[in-house]
């Protein structure tokens, strides 16, 4: 997506420890015009795939979860990263790494949001090493819902996560993918 890569040129900031920071425009300041571009483009990209559901996860994930579901006109149920009191019953739970965080956490949906019925698709804000995925993949397939797919913005490629979930069969449709990163090379992207 043009005008996604341009954006991060522009406004993307490379630090060390292979950090982007993205967070003027698109998971701490968000910048509503772009959320809509993405959300429009996940909707060209998985229109008539049947979704029926958008999962995500806390935190980053909602915000544009909710701009594509806007377009599919579906709702969106996110993975908190811990049970609180306001979730009510039996809940699916996984463990997910976070890189940002540098830690595990228990995340959970409530069984009240996801059945057989539902049709998936996944979105989320950064892809790495594909932990978060695989978590949510975890609770989808416990819940017995079908995983249409996976949408997402920004994918570090020379990480191992976006091969891995396609090698397990995953369709996973990346905005902009990312080859090469750091403060003395800028940002490399695939095209």
């Amino acid at each position: 997506m043009r005008l996604l890569k341009e954006r991060i040129i522009k406004d993307g900031i490379v630090k060390d420890g292979d950090v982007l920071k993205v967070d003027s425009f698109l998971n701490h300041q968000i910048d509503v015009n772009l959320y809509r571009e993405i959300g429009k483009e996940f909707y060209r990209i998985y229109a008539g795939c049947g979704v029926n559901k958008i999962v995500t996860i806390e935190a980053s994930g909602i915000g544009i979860a909710v701009a594509a579901a806007m377009y599919f006109d579906v709702p969106v149920v996110f993975a908190k990263k811990s049970k609180t009191r306001n979730i009510a019953g039996d809940v699916y739970k996984s463990v997910v790494h976070s890189f940002t965080h540098g830690k595990d956490f228990d995340v959970v949906i409530s069984k009240d949001f996801l059945n057989s019925e539902d049709k998936i698709l996944i979105i989320d804000d950064f892809l790495a090493n594909g932990s978060a995925l695989e978590g949510l993949c975890d609770i989808l397939k416990q819940s017995g819902a079908e995983v249409i797919g996976a949408g997402i913005v920004i994918e570090k490629g020379y990480q191992a996560g976006g091969k891995m979930l396609r090698e397990q069969g995953m369709r996973v449709e990346s905005l902009a993918i990312i080859d090469k990163m750091g403060p003395d090379v800028g940002i490399i992207f695939r095209e």
